[in-house]
């Protein structure tokens, strides 16, 4: 075989493994657009109502002072900082329970969740069968915080606070749920808290987990 005599395989190469691997790529770019989009429309929307409200204000200041209250030795000591939060509780159950009324009036077509794992782009619109509605979660939420920030003598601040603490941490993966996925919401939690999405599910009130689990099928 002479220089200039090549292999047919060479002379005329197979493009159909290079045009296939690039339609891969120009496809996951669009897909990964599609869902930036998707998610920024929906923090926006979320922001923007969220914005008029002190939630998660009030939500860092309890978190701070349960983990205060929970790093004190004395019992007594540690009422008395469980107590000094009753005010924040109450204005948080308050504050989100009109939250939840403003949202309720949102179109129902932008609050769709997907129930998928994963974020898929339309995922909400292309089947609808597999979504909840986001306003009935925070009308969930909005009860379950009322219930949680209700004063009884007879129960141990400790468990209250205990109570509160996840009741808040469920609306918020709702929020990241409905913003991004609940993957991220659950990988979020996570880092965040360090609890996992089932042991705040077990945590809440049994009305709000009977009601959540029912309105997700998760």
């Amino acid at each position: 075989m002479t220089g200039e005599q090549l292999p047919s395989a060479l002379e005329t190469p197979d493009n159909s493994a290079m045009d296939t691997y690039l339609l891969f790529i120009l496809a996951a770019i669009a897909l990964f657009v599609l869902r930036m989009r998707d998610q920024r429309r929906r923090i926006a929307l979320l922001g923007s109502h969220l914005r008029n409200y002190q939630i998660e204000k009030l939500m860092e200041t309890l978190s701070a002072g349960y983990e205060r209250a929970l790093g004190e030795s004395d019992t007594g000591r540690q009422d008395q900082i469980f107590a000094l939060m009753q005010p924040h509780e109450a204005a948080l159950a308050g504050q989100f329970r009109r939250f939840a009324a403003e949202m309720a009036g949102v179109d129902a077509q932008d609050v769709r969740v997907s129930t998928f794992p994963l974020a898929i782009p339309q995922a909400d619109r292309l089947f609808p069968f597999a979504t909840f509605d986001l306003r009935n979660a925070f009308e969930i939420h909005a009860a379950g915080l009322e219930r949680a920030a209700e004063i009884d003598p007879d129960r141990p601040l400790r468990e209250r606070a205990f109570v509160l603490s996840a009741e808040m941490y469920l609306m918020q993966h709702t929020c990241h749920w409905y913003c991004k996925s609940r993957a991220v919401a659950s990988a979020r939690l996570l880092a965040r808290h360090r609890t996992r999405y089932e042991q705040v599910l077990e945590a809440v009130s049994p009305e709000t987990r009977r009601a959540y689990r029912e309105l997700t099928g998760v």
